[in-house]
């Protein structure tokens, strides 16, 4: 090695402190750890004796690359001599990966369990537990909403089945706790628990998952029969003193603070957990390497100065030797780990300190490379589960970008004059995000647009709220005034972080679709690599960077006039969009200027918020809910994302009562009265004019006060007997639009109330625009078809849905009628525009003329 010109290379005045440290990467343990990974991921599955082949041609094959060749080898008979070893270390390493995976999975077709499962038998069980208790979203499945599980992963140590028979085991199962009044008793359980459970076992949703059997046991109180262990009980006392510490914060950084921490997310509300999916920052809320690394450089500072005697870090500072520094590093580590719970990240994060803690202790200097290396080979053989999580992969492959990728780019922009941190800030994200997007793709299908820009604005924040959320934790116990403080200053960077992530989901273009699956991720990765390769190669033109860097913008950003022209959505001049929300109903009537009125929200937040986004609608007068359906009202945060908001609109029918609660808790926590539909109340605002026609009486009584103004005039006279629940209590508008367009929009109305809705009003006139009731179901009164007799008859249904919306009898009944129809799972959003003979219906695919 020249080592005057490593000196002169360094840029420092002294010369570089160690010329020696630079060379080629070490690769040796990378084979070996691949081979033992992917023989792990295959052999999960393989049936045993497939495994048990493998294992032995493997070894058969290692032992006769080790057999030796001579004594007095020659040099060319050295060189393959190593080659020999190289191989045979592979082919060993897989072997091992592929036995210990054997042994796991062995462990889930052992003992009556697997059996019993595929039974679905009802079943007794002592049980330990291995987890935290976790909790499912918020599902919308059709008219209701599935409410949140308690999930948890157990170790069956004793099976009763409903025969009598007792058997002993060790089975790992998934818990699945029904909703009822003791979730918190369930969700305060901590790992090493002793449980006694009943239930019905099912077998596992997918194959290759780590567990034999599904125990799905009723909403009664945890059966303990035994505490935790005294360090569980003490690793959980600290994540609740950091929850107690940070209860006095704002509501962003209450709920993120202990998920940057110990990972605890138990309190992020599901639109704060989807802007950090859609900005990539989610890396944040699972403990990754990062809170290790940030805690031990405190201790040590950076590795690759450990040795030297100005080695950074408090260890010096305080006078500690080398090795105990190592001790503690170590020690520091595994409380890490007990505290934050052994996630993938974790495990991969809490290998490689102790690997670069041990080299450093004995002092033998090794690079980080080796060190991941070696942590992935020891994980995957204690737990080969890991080698099928996407979390392992994905947390593996950003370290492995970030010293092997990273260094080289930020190389690479030094050399163009970005200053050095900068330059080592840019370059870790893009090395992050350009080897784990394609993973995401796999299973997300998606690709976020503002992942760099956002990870970097969060990675200010990401080191003072982990530190300040750290020294709260360890203060809690002693100090809780102290650990409050502690709290409220580390608030202050979680609710920074939290601030970007909302900032960039917002952005129109934040996230864009992309094909999922293992085609979709080769796919992206092959973008990749062919955008980088491209950038070496015109790196000194400037102005074609810059380009890039305006068209990635205008992506993101999609100013509406630009938008409408590329893509033609939304049409100029449009009166009425139906929203593509899946199955689900919201759509929206133009009032002009960015102002709209909604009617419904569909079953999620995302879509129609995405849907008024791509609108241009920032200002909603008035949100009419025509029932209590999840797949109509679920969506109402979406609507009040961001936009101002005037009131909102039910019918009178507070069924079901759970999401007609969820209605008034969402309106009161915005700030946003909850008003009354009555029939023959008439609006207008801007150039819409409308009508009530539905429900023609009160269906049932209003539980409790309901702000805002009154609904409006006293019923008219009921329909009489008829109506079936929500559906029949769905307001109806009759709605005219100043350019002359008339359109009826029939909730999810059956036809009982459809006759109903035709004897109050004998004289309803023809329409331009239906929409046709509870998402064209074959339900349809012909009387009422036949009376309105639409253009266009538009349904907004589901692709792929259960229940077989639209129906092919109502489709071709509209049909018959004249009508042109249109539906949200074959053309996507639709919007109305025009008048007269030039009313048409545009579709994101070509448009329809009526």
């Amino acid at each position: 090695m020249n080592r005057p010109a490593v000196h002169a290379a360094s840029g420092h005045r002294l010369g570089a402190a160690d010329p020696r440290q630079d060379g080629p990467p070490d690769l040796r343990l990378v084979g070996p750890a691949l081979a033992a990974w992917g023989a792990a991921a295959l052999a999960l599955s393989a049936p045993g004796v497939w495994a048990v082949v493998g294992v032995a041609l493997c070894v058969a094959g290692g032992a006769v690359l080790l057999t030796p060749l001579g004594r007095t080898p020659a040099p060319a008979v050295a060189r393959w001599r190593g080659n020999r070893a190289a191989c045979a270390a592979v082919l060993l390493c897989a072997a091992a990966g592929a036995a210990s995976a054997a042994l796991h999975g062995a462990d889930l077709r052992r003992g009556p369990l697997p059996g019993l499962a595929g039974q679905y038998a009802r079943v007794s069980v002592e049980a330990t537990v291995t987890s935290d208790p976790r909790l499912t979203r918020v599902r919308v499945r059709g008219p209701r909403a599935a409410p949140a599980s308690v999930v948890l992963d157990a170790d069956v140590t004793r099976v009763t089945s409903s025969d009598g028979a007792v058997t002993s085991v060790r089975t790992p199962v998934l818990v699945v706790v029904s909703p009822g009044a003791h979730g918190d008793a369930w969700q305060r359980l901590l790992p090493s628990t002793r449980l006694n459970l009943s239930g019905r076992l099912a077998p596992p949703h997918r194959e290759g998952e780590p567990f034999a059997a599904v125990l799905r046991i009723g909403a009664g109180p945890p059966g303990v029969t035994g505490q935790p262990s005294a360090l569980q009980r003490t690793a959980g006392e600290l994540r609740a003193g950091l929850r107690t510490a940070t209860e006095g914060l704002p509501p962003d950084a209450r709920a993120l603070l202990p998920g940057l921490v110990v990972g605890d997310t138990s309190r992020i509300p599901p639109d704060l957990h989807d802007a950090f999916r859609s900005t990539d920052l989610s890396h944040l809320l699972a403990v990754s390497g990062s809170n290790l690394t940030i805690v031990l450089l405190l201790l040590i500072g950076p590795p690759g100065i450990a040795l030297r005697a100005e080695r950074g870090g408090l260890a010096p500072r305080l006078g500690i030797p080398l090795r105990v520094t190592a001790l503690l590093g170590g020690a520091l580590t595994l409380a890490f780990v007990v505290v934050c719970r052994p996630d993938p990240s974790v495990l991969r994060a809490a290998a490689c300190g102790l690997i670069t803690l041990l080299a450093i202790g004995t002092g033998r200097r090794r690079s980080l490379l080796p060190a991941l290396a070696a942590a992935v080979l020891l994980l995957v053989l204690y737990d080969p589960w890991l080698a099928r999580s996407y979390g392992f992969l994905l947390s593996v492959l950003a370290t492995g970008a970030l010293l092997t990728v990273a260094p080289r780019w930020s190389a690479a922009l030094r050399r163009r004059r970005v200053p050095p941190r900068i330059a080592e800030a840019l370059a870790a994200t893009a090395a992050a995000q350009a080897v784990c997007a394609p993973v995401v793709a796999v299973f997300a299908a998606r690709v976020s647009l503002v992942a760099v820009p956002c990870n970097l604005l969060a990675e200010l924040a990401v080191a003072p709220a982990t530190v300040l959320g750290f020294a709260a934790l360890a203060m809690a116990p002693v100090a809780m005034p102290v650990a409050a403080l502690l709290a409220e200053c580390a608030g202050w960077p979680a609710g920074w972080i939290a601030s970007v992530a909302r900032a960039g989901a917002a952005l129109p273009g934040a996230e864009a679709g992309w094909p999922g699956g293992w085609r979709g991720g080769l796919l992206l990765a092959a973008v990749t690599g062919l955008a980088v390769a491209a950038a070496r190669r015109v790196r000194h033109r400037s102005w074609l960077a810059g380009g890039c860097a305006v068209l990635l913008l205008l992506a993101v950003v999609r100013p509406p006039p630009l938008t409408r022209l590329v893509t033609g959505w939304p049409p100029p001049g449009w009166v009425f969009a139906m929203c593509d929300v899946g199955q689900g109903d919201a759509t929206v009537l133009a009032a002009g200027g960015g102002t709209a009125v909604v009617v419904d929200a569909g079953p999620e937040p995302g879509p129609v918020d995405r849907c008024l986004r791509e609108l241009g609608v920032s200002r909603v007068p008035l949100v009419v809910l025509t029932h209590f359906h999840a797949d109509h009202v679920a969506g109402l945060p979406g609507v009040l994302r961001g936009r101002a908001v005037g009131a909102i609109q039910t019918t009178s029918l507070q069924d079901p009562p759970d999401q007609a609660a969820f209605v008034r808790r969402t309106a009161a926590a915005a700030g946003v009265p909850v008003i009354h539909a009555g029939a023959g109340e008439r609006r207008r605002i801007g150039p819409l004019d409308w009508r009530v026609l539905w429900p023609a009486a009160t269906p049932g009584p209003v539980p409790g006060p309901v702000p805002g103004p009154a609904p409006g005039p006293a019923p008219g006279p009921g329909p009489g007997p008829g109506l079936e629940g929500p559906n029949d209590a769905s307001v109806t508008l009759l709605v005219r639009v100043g350019s002359g367009v008339t359109l009826l929009l029939l909730g999810d109305l059956e036809p009982p109330a459809q006759q109903g809705l035709l004897r109050a009003h004998p004289d309803l006139p023809p329409v331009d625009v239906l929409k046709v009731a509870h998402h064209g179901s074959a339900h349809q009164d012909p009387y009422l078809l036949s009376r309105a007799r639409p253009r266009l008859a538009l349904v907004s249904a589901g692709r792929d849905n259960s229940y077989g919306h639209p129906s092919p009898r109502t489709v071709a009944a509209l049909r018959a009628g004249g009508a042109v129809v249109l539906s949200t799972d074959r053309h996507g959003a639709i919007a109305v525009t025009g008048r007269g003979q030039e009313l048409r219906a545009v579709a994101k695919t070509p448009p329809v003329t009526a």
